[in-house]
């Protein structure tokens, strides 16, 4: 079939959907519906992969590092991956391409979810839970910022041409895939 196209598109967010389940974790409750809710804006923003940018997808190898922190570190990590998510869709977007409404609904909901974890960052830290930052989750933190940075090249190499940002955006998706992953991981 094809590799791309509307039926692909939607079928990722609905088994994001499903994926996610509600359970009773210390703080990320609300996390996993904003982020599903996330997902679907992404989803919306802009219709199915272009055909006539197929060649720009691009392997941003994605740090898999990531899964194995520690279920303690995971709200850092989810933080992490959402203020660079945040910054990198703060600017040069292809807004006459993508739907404005479903940009800014984007860009409130992940505000919205770096605010609620910033909170709960600082409720863990009274809780002495994360008082060290351990190795792994440094290294974990700069893999990250590096794998944004290559997104971010790319996108200036490309000079924020609509068919970058569509690679991007697909690649995105990858990320809060990663981060539902992380959720469950701090509600197990």
């Amino acid at each position: 079939g094809k590799a791309f196209g509307s039926d692909s598109d939607l079928s990722v967010c609905i088994t994001l959907a499903l994926y996610i389940k509600i359970s009773h974790p210390i703080c990320l409750f609300q996390g996993s519906k904003v982020n599903y809710q996330n997902m679907n804006f992404l989803c919306k923003m802009g219709a199915s992969f272009p055909q006539q940018c197929l060649r720009e997808r691009t392997d941003f190898k994605f740090p898999m590092e990531i899964t194995k922190v520690r279920q303690r570190n995971a709200t850092m990590m989810i933080h992490e991956l959402l203020r660079q998510i945040f910054h990198l869709f703060s600017k040069n977007l292809p807004e006459s391409v993508w739907n404005a409404s479903c940009i800014e609904k984007f860009q409130n909901g992940i505000h919205q979810q770096i605010e609620e974890l910033e909170t709960c960052l600082v409720e863990e830290l009274s809780k002495g839970r994360n008082s060290s930052r351990t190795g792994v989750l440094n290294s974990t933190t700069l893999s990250v910022k590096k794998y944004f940075r290559r997104i971010t090249n790319f996108l200036e190499d490309k000079q924020y041409s609509h068919c970058s940002w569509e690679a991007v955006r697909m690649e995105v998706r990858t990320c809060f895939i990663f981060i539902d992953c992380l959720m469950r991981k701090h509600m197990a």
